[in-house]
């Protein structure tokens, strides 16, 4: 017994000293190689700072054009109301013909136009003093300058009847507020979920490739032949790479709160602990990448197809899931970025919303499962 015992833990020890021979071989190939570095820390910097600062979906600062056919009192109010507007840039034009021309040739995106008869219908029920030509190319800029002007023309013309002691008759009066992003800034809603997008890069693309650069140069052979099994193999090219990913991600965490100033409403230990969760399923499917494709080359390839752009098309973090159509949103439930961005926005912009931080973490948790599932069996100490 005492000799099966100690057989067991010289089996343990050569497990541990083998592991942490892998561990050390994996950190040191990271280091001597620039291309691992720069993914991991120098691409998420660039696309933060890409997206943070050089792509937003607010509107601000829109060229309109201002057609006054009949100048008063009202219409001179109503106008100054736009250059006091952080959303508008007006210019002035005579007449609508003018305006309409600056139109076709992209010099404003709308055109606020006040007939003869605005002084006198301004506050006439159902009169129609005021009309609004909006440039429709691009639907979703021209929906938001429309309800922009329709809350510029709401506001002053509330104003202007409590100025004159009467009763604005309105069907509904609208008492606005708006939760989670008080300012309405594009960038604490897309930098979040860019996090996740930059993550999946990390974990998919990084393991992909050095995996398959191993068969490449043929050290992955040489491995098969060493007392090393198949799950210290994995774990030893696992830890390295998970290391690095959190540190990716813990310099994009920083640089979304200190450098863009998202505000971050929830835990930090919920944050690190779910991105491990979904660093997990991003290196689970990089490594179920390199057992299919053992050249890099390909390997990028697959995992920029198979990683990067569903992360960046169907996970919700530019365009809104609930608008896709029925079949594209079943396929995004098969997206491990989707929960994780999920995850993101509630824990940086709500807080920790357990309902959906714990929901959105198991999904997490069983595709990763099912990744290394697939990679565990997948994987043989064979050659062919």
């Amino acid at each position: 017994m005492m000799k099966t015992s100690g057989g067991q833990d010289s089996r343990r020890g050569g497990g541990f000293m083998r592991l942490r021979g892998m561990v050390r071989k994996e950190s040191l190939q990271i280091i001597r190689d620039p291309s691992s570095i720069a993914i991991a820390f120098i691409l998420p910097m660039i696309l933060l700072l890409l997206f943070g600062y050089g792509i937003s979906l607010d509107a601000r600062h829109v060229p309109v054009a201002l057609v006054v056919e009949t100048p008063s009192p009202q219409a001179v109010s109503f106008t100054a109301s736009f250059s006091q507007s952080p959303y508008f840039s007006p210019i002035n034009f005579s007449d609508i013909k003018s305006a309409e021309d600056a139109m076709m040739k992209g010099r404003v995106d709308g055109i606020v136009w006040l007939r003869e008869n605005f002084a006198r219908d301004v506050l006439s029920p159902g009169a129609a003093a005021i009309g609004v030509i909006i440039n429709g190319v691009d639907a979703n800029k021209a929906r938001i300058i429309e309800g922009y002007l329709q809350g510029a023309w709401a506001n002053w013309l509330g104003q202007y009847a409590e100025g004159l002691g009467r009763p604005l008759k309105m069907p509904v009066v609208l008492e606005q507020r708006v939760w989670f992003n008080p300012e309405l800034r594009s960038r604490d809603f897309l930098v979040p979920g860019l996090i996740a997008v930059i993550m999946t890069l990390i974990g998919g693309m990084l393991t992909a490739m050095v995996v398959a650069r191993e068969w490449e140069r043929g050290t992955m052979e040489a491995l098969m032949v060493t007392p090393i099994s198949v799950k210290e193999i994995l774990l030893g090219k696992l830890i390295p790479y998970f290391l690095l990913g959190m540190g990716g991600m813990s310099l994009s965490v920083g640089m979304a709160v200190w450098l863009f100033q998202v505000p971050l409403q929830g835990s930090l230990w919920v944050l690190f602990g779910t991105s491990a969760l979904f660093l997990l399923a991003a290196l689970g499917m990089g490594l179920l990448i390199s057992t299919v494709a053992k050249n890099q080359f390909v390997a990028g390839q697959v995992a920029i197809i198979t990683t990067f752009l569903p992360a960046f098309i169907l996970s919700g973090f530019i365009f809104d899931i609930g608008s896709m159509p029925g079949p594209i949103q079943l396929i995004t439930y098969l997206i491990a970025a989707r929960y994780f961005v999920a995850i993101l926005q509630t824990i940086f912009l709500a807080g920790n919303v357990w309902s959906i931080i714990i929901v959105n973490s198991l999904a997490l948790l069983a595709i990763a499962g099912i990744f290394f599932a697939l990679v565990r069996r997948r994987t043989r100490k064979r050659l062919n």
